[in-house]
């Protein structure tokens, strides 16, 4: 899995019947990796992808090894991907990592011989975030067609925003709202795919005018690490700050969603809104990769 594009829609519903079935029954999926071994390389720091990528395999009863940061391991004296991954292939049943360089993923399966999981190459793509965001929806809204789907921050480096609309595009009745500064707007190519699968998007930079005609209201945060201008950074950190105020012209089952980590643009105070379900989305995340895991290795 390197793109969000890799599985069909089919194959993409199974995943997600297979979450939902994991969440209702997890003693039955409890030792199903058993004797299994997951590698999580990380190149790039991270909490909720890597701990639950970790915490997964662990529920299925399988085991984990790898690195939290590149000097931890051989690319500090200078090894090549290629041959971190062939090296991994030969101890792991199936390999996770994330890079800060895009395209990362795709160069890495060329050395695979085990299967291969992208949880983030630059800003590029993340496609297990997307499952769990598909999962939540689906798991909240019931259904993932028919929505309106605002995308506020970050939408030019936003991995996740990228992955997440090629995903919805291909459901019915999807409307895309973009809000973003001018600095941070959705890439063309993303848009022309839209286009190409029929649906309709909207791009403004005012939140406030559009919040009340939201399904759900995915926020992100401005990415320092994006940045090569640090003055640049330090004038949109800060541009979108969603509060109890905002939230009052929002619908009353509209859901927030954000990837996480948050820096600044949801206020705490927001936390306690039943609408507000980014750390029940962090949960789903566990939940969608211990099928995909199940998938991949063909346990089941």
């Amino acid at each position: 899995l390197v793109k969000s594009e890799d599985f069909s829609v089919e194959e993409i519903d199974q995943i997600l019947s297979l979450s939902q079935n994991i969440i209702e029954n997890p003693s039955k999926y409890s030792r199903v990796c058993e004797g299994k071994l997951l590698a999580t390389l990380f190149y790039e720091p991270s909490t909720r992808t890597r701990l639950s990528f970790e915490s997964a395999m662990c529920r299925l009863g399988g085991s984990v090894v790898g690195f939290s940061e590149p000097n931890s391991s051989s690319v500090s004296k200078g090894e090549s991907l290629g041959d971190t991954i062939r090296t991994v292939s030969c101890y792991a049943d199936a390999i996770v990592m994330r890079h800060p360089v895009a395209g990362s993923a795709e160069e890495a399966t060329k050395y695979t011989e085990v299967p291969f999981i992208n949880a983030g190459d630059g800003g590029n793509q993340h496609p297990t975030q997307t499952l769990t965001d598909l999962l939540t929806i689906k798991s909240l809204k019931g259904s993932l067609e028919n929505h309106t789907i605002g995308l506020c921050g970050d939408l030019k480096n936003g991995r996740t925003v990228h992955s997440l609309v090629k995903s919805m595009s291909r459901y019915k009745g999807i409307k895309f709202i973009f809000i973003s500064p001018d600095e941070l707007k959705m890439p063309k190519y993303i848009k022309d795919a839209i286009q190409e699968q029929g649906h309709a998007y909207y791009e403004t930079d005012n939140l406030d005018e559009v919040i009340g005609s939201l399904d759900i209201l995915y926020m992100t945060r401005v990415q320092r690490e994006r940045f090569e201008n640090q003055e640049q950074y330090e004038k949109l950190k800060n541009y979108y700050i969603l509060n109890k105020s905002k939230m009052q012209n929002a619908r009353e089952d509209m859901l927030v969603m954000h990837p996480l980590p948050r820096v600044n643009e949801i206020a705490t105070e927001v936390d306690d809104d039943k609408r507000a379900v980014y750390f029940q989305q962090a949960k789903f995340g566990m939940y969608v990769r211990m099928a995909l895991i199940v998938k991949l290795l063909e346990v089941m």
